[in-house]
This record gives structure tokens, sequence and C-alpha cells, in this order.
């Protein structure tokens, strides 16, 4: 593999008439690797790949598959794939759907940031929240059935006094 910078002196002394045998001698390289890079056949800084890749012979399912449904889970597709013959493990098929942008975009599952927002400002004392806990069984001491409610806000403490839970019950002194 040549460097940007050998390729750039290769391609500049074929300019200046030099000879492959003399380019490879001068740059230290074999004379088949310079004339593959003065052909084009070859792009400097990248490695040729020694295997095939493993993922190409899949590529097309999948842009169907997600074009098809864009929300269908990974791991379903991993699992369809490997029942058609994919071996490869499965970060290396999410880095291969991510790297060749497979899965087309879907505006409502998009994360929120960077879309617009309205954020409501709130005063401090003017806000309300509402909750509420159902027990299946809560003990019957407790004398306050299966549903509690709990708000905070500015009634608060007008509406339900200290707190939201009932006071712990007094024991008999």
């Amino acid at each position: 593999m040549l460097t940007r910078e050998d390729d750039v002196d290769a391609h500049a002394l074929h300019r200046r008439g030099w000879t492959i045998s003399a380019i490879a001698r001068h740059l230290g390289h074999d004379r088949k690797t310079i004339r593959a890079y003065l052909n084009g056949e070859r792009v400097a800084g990248q490695r040729k790949r020694t295997t095939p890749d493993g993922f190409d012979p899949f590529a097309v399912y999948c842009r169907e598959r997600l074009a098809e449904d864009p929300h269908l889970w990974a791991t379903t597709l991993f699992d369809e794939l490997v029942d058609l013959g994919y071996q490869r493990s499965y970060p290396t098929f999410t880095r291969q759907l991510r790297a060749r942008g497979l899965r087309p975009p879907c505006e409502a599952c998009r994360p929120a940031k960077g879309r617009p927002s309205a954020p409501i400002e709130h005063p401090p004392g003017v806000e309300t929240q509402f909750d509420w806990l159902e027990l299946p069984n809560p003990p019957a001491h407790w004398g306050w059935g299966s549903r509690r409610s709990c708000w905070s806000g500015p009634w608060h403490t007008r509406a339900a006094g200290a707190g939201c839970w009932p006071s712990p019950p007094t024991s008999p002194t």
C-alpha cells in the first residue's frame, strides 16, 4: 500500500517522464504496485481487502426489509440473515447497518435533540403535579384503601396537610 505522499510523488515523477521501474526503485515499492496506483486501480491510503466482505451478499435484502418496516429490530433482522447463511457476529452486523446507512430515517423516532421545542417557563409556586399509587393489598391499619393520591404545588399544604401520605398510626401509651 502506498501512502498518499508516495502516491503524489509517483504521479509527479511519472508526469516528469520517469519509467515505472525507476519510480518503483526510487520509492522502494514493487513496480506492479506503482503501476496499479498510476492506472487508478488502487487508492492511496486504503488497503485492499484480503477476504471478501461477508455482508455484501445481504446488503440488498437488509435495505429492502428495512424499507418495508423501518422499525424492524436489528436482532430480528440478524436472526433472518443467520437463517440465510450470514456467518458474522451481531456487532459486525449492526456496524455494517450503520456504516452503509441501510436503515431509513423515521421522523417520529428521531431523538428530540436538535428538534424545535417550546419550553414552558413556570415561575416558582405556579405549576402543579398530581400522582397516584395503587397497591394490591395494603394493610388495613393504614386506613386509606388501595389507592392513594399525591399532589404537589401551590395548594399542596392547603389540601393535603403536611404531606400526601397519612401520618403513621400512633401507638397506645
